[in-house]
């Protein structure tokens, strides 16, 4: 399977504010790890943080992260003041869908943004989402490992 993302972005700092608003958009959906956070951290950069804070004053946002440890969990929500979905089983759309329905957003007018193809992307476009790939946020401190495995999964790329 091939999926295209909308926009391929090195980060969130790339993304256009005035394009999404042009192209209809009222939400961003936030991948955590590895998008907005470093991975397991539980803590926004500065920078991080000034865009999160910008993008709120434009969009809704809200994290929508697969992540299940409860200690992580509440290290997050401690320190975000917008909503947090976790456990929701991306690449499936089933919760991220009643998470929407929740805060009354179509997903047509949302965005979704992660560093994942098979599970970001994938989510967004069965739930007829825009998406936006970008980068890990840490990229240049992860392991040749774990880079060859994101290249691996990035095969699943329409350029």
């Amino acid at each position: 399977m091939f999926l295209k993302p909308d926009y391929n972005l090195k980060s969130i700092y790339e993304v256009d504010f005035d394009e999404l608003e042009r192209i209809g958009i009222h939400a961003i959906l936030l991948d955590l790890d590895s998008t907005i956070m470093a991975s397991k951290s539980g803590v926004y950069t500065d920078e991080t943080y000034s865009w999160l804070k910008n993008a709120s004053d434009r969009f809704f946002i809200a994290v929508v992260s697969n992540n299940k440890n409860e200690e992580y969990i509440s290290k997050v929500t401690k320190i975000s003041d917008f909503p947090l979905l976790f456990r929701a089983g991306k690449p499936g759309t089933r919760l991220v869908r009643a998470f929407l329905d929740d805060y009354n957003i179509s997903p047509k007018d949302c965005v979704l943004i992660g560093d994942r193809p098979l599970t970001d992307i994938l989510c967004g476009k069965l739930l007829g989402c825009k998406t936006i790939l970008v980068d890990s946020i840490t990229a240049d401190k992860e392991s040749k490992l774990v880079r060859f495995v994101r290249k691996l999964e990035r095969l699943s790329i329409r350029k």
